[in-house]
């Protein structure tokens, strides 16, 4: 049997136009099922078609490598009478088809043969206008309705060869039938008599594909799969279940018929998004936008007029990058200004200068976004929360801490006692104090967490590393030299049992932990009335660090406690980036 394809032929003033070369000459399918099949519906290219948008599809058909493709009408604009011009829309056609890897089918709508006068046209760029071919047993129809409305008597010649032919095929495992004009959703509303209808029913058609309406529907009749494929290029509104450009996918195997619409832009190439890209995109993300330095937080949490730097850095995009700079500004604060346009070449790097303040709530605080371009046209936006930091004092303890729990020492004086829940709203915890303190050898840690129903406290795990994250306990994440990217997490449960890690954040701005890490943390809990407390001592030299006089740590902690489902934290949101945290004074 031969098969239709599309090739190129030089017609008038050389030009080239899709042909459809060797029509299939009708042959019996005959017996049962006896392979699969996957084929492609390809929808209307036209009315009005969309720059781009078949062209679309036709490299995402390609993608997918179908047995054959087959479309249900309009590929040309058509309505017109001049020979010239019709000649050079099956040009462009071909131009678009022609990276099809498996044969094309077409079927005439009524662009495509608008008048008699362009039949002979359709011919020749086109083949046949009704035809019939086979595959692995199943039979499939093309027939020409192009020049006729319903109720309009088809040409007897169709008419007669189209019974001819499915009383040839009768016994064909499936058999499809494709025309352009639905004509059985006018049947079905008015509940007329429907002449191919009741042929299909009389010799056991399947699934009959149409076009025209440029939406996607379709129905049972009689036991036959009746579907209307929409757009696959041609101007359309989206449906209300969103589906707009599209093309039908159908697979018949041992299990029947499938048909499955697929929204234009699902088939990706496989190196649509490569490891490259990963890299560059998280970079953008991690380090496009940034603040040089944070901004101070006062002790009444208000943040008085400052000036903030905020750094658009554009090395990872590869392109040039053209936006206005925006913060979005909560009740509270003031940003002036709140927009900057800026350009930034390939590679380069601005710094930007605003002018920050709040006067009452901090959280939540002003967030800046700008737009980079990135690969062919692809857009990615960079957001960043104005980083603020609070401030902690670690006093100077003149005698070693003695580990036990009560925090009765000298040095366990100014706390913490202002928090947030971890959105950044009202404390929805009981109470909670943090204390710091050190001497030249080792930071100490307290914290008395109150509780009005301390029998209530949970905590059973008492393996080190255990899941103590989701018992009561409090947390810590010390970053001892600025700007490192080290932070050493570190959580402590009732029981004194301890979870710790190191968290490393690399060039690329984002963070690794590393869990094998244990450091040299000892710790005693107390427990009383409404009450549990902990004090621990951690090591300097562990980290690295001296304890030195007006040094400052990056670091941040907060206080779990299960039972009122919430946290109590120092910074909102709590997270494993040093440059989010506050400031521990050493003094």
């Amino acid at each position: 049997m031969k098969r239709r394809i599309l090739t190129l032929t030089v017609i008038l003033a050389a030009l080239a136009a899709v042909v459809i070369a060797g029509t299939p000459q009708t042959e019996r399918a005959i017996g049962p099922y006896n392979g699969t099949i996957r084929f492609v519906v390809i929808g209307d290219r036209t009315v009005g078609h969309v720059p781009g948008v078949y062209e679309q599809a036709i490299a995402e058909i390609a993608r997918l490598r179908p047995d054959f493709s087959v479309t249900v009408g309009d590929q040309i604009e058509g309505y017109s009478t001049d020979s010239v011009e019709v000649a050079g829309q099956w040009r462009e056609y071909d131009s678009i088809v022609k990276q099809l890897p498996s044969p094309l089918y077409l079927t005439p709508g009524n662009h495509d043969i608008t008048y008699d006068q362009m039949e002979p046209w359709y011919r020749l760029y086109a083949g046949k206008p009704y035809y019939s071919f086979d595959q692995l047993g199943s039979h499939f129809i093309v027939l020409d309705v192009s020049r006729w409305e319903f109720g309009d008597p088809l040409p007897k010649a169709e008419m007669d060869w189209l019974a001819d032919d499915l009383k040839h095929n009768e016994l064909a495992a499936h058999t499809f039938v494709f025309f352009h004009k639905p004509y059985w959703i006018v049947s079905l509303e008015q509940n007329k008599p429907d002449t191919l209808h009741q042929l299909f029913v009389r010799y056991g058609v399947d699934v009959v594909f149409n076009g025209h309406y440029h939406e996607y529907f379709s129905g049972e009749r009689d036991g036959i799969l009746y579907t209307t494929v929409g757009s696959s290029g041609a101007e359309a509104t989206p449906m209300p279940n969103g589906l707009q450009y599209h093309f039908t996918l159908v697979i018949v195997d041992s299990t029947g018929i499938q048909i499955a619409p697929i929204k234009l832009g699902s088939v990706l190439k496989w190196d649509e998004y490569t490891v490259t890209d990963k890299m560059a995109i998280d970079r953008i993300y991690s380090l496009g936008l940034s603040f040089v330095s944070p901004v101070p937080v006062e002790e009444d949490l208000t943040v008085r007029d400052t000036i903030v730097e905020l750094k658009l850095n554009n090395s990872f995009a590869g392109r040039e990058a053209d936006d206005t700079l925006r913060w979005t500004v909560p009740e509270n604060w003031t940003v002036e200004p709140q927009t900057a346009a800026v350009k930034l070449a390939a590679g380069e790097t601005k710094i930007l200068a605003f002018r920050v303040r709040c006067a009452g709530m901090l959280y939540p605080v002003p967030t800046a976004q700008y737009t980079f371009n990135y690969g062919k046209d692809g857009k990615i936006t960079a957001k960043n929360d104005l980083q603020v930091a609070r401030q902690a004092s670690c006093i100077n303890s003149s005698t070693p801490v003695t580990l036990d729990g009560a925090i009765t020492e000298n040095c366990w004086h100014d706390p913490v006692t202002r928090f947030f829940a971890p959105d950044g709203g009202p404390l929805k915890t009981d109470p909670v104090k943090f204390y710091f303190a050190h001497d030249k050898d080792y930071l100490y840690l307290a914290a008395l967490c109150s509780d009005t129903k301390v029998d209530s406290v949970q905590a059973k795990v008492t393996q080190h590393d255990g899941a103590i994250f989701s018992e009561d306990c409090v947390g810590f994440f010390i970053e001892p030299i600025k700007k490192s990217g080290m932070v050493y997490q570190i959580y402590i449960s009732p029981l004194g049992t301890v979870l710790d890690q190191k968290l490393t954040k690399g060039g690329d701005g984002w963070v690794t932990a590393d869990k094998n890490w244990s450091g040299i943390c000892d710790v005693k809990t107390s427990k009383g009335n409404g009450f549990w407390s902990m004090e621990a001592r951690l090591p300097v030299r562990q980290f690295g660090a001296v304890l030195k006089s007006g040094d400052e740590w990056r670091i941040n902690f907060r206080r779990k406690q299960p039972r009122l489902q919430s946290a109590a934290d120092w910074q909102a949101p709590i997270g494993q980036d040093a440059d989010t945290y506050g400031i521990m004074i050493i003094k």
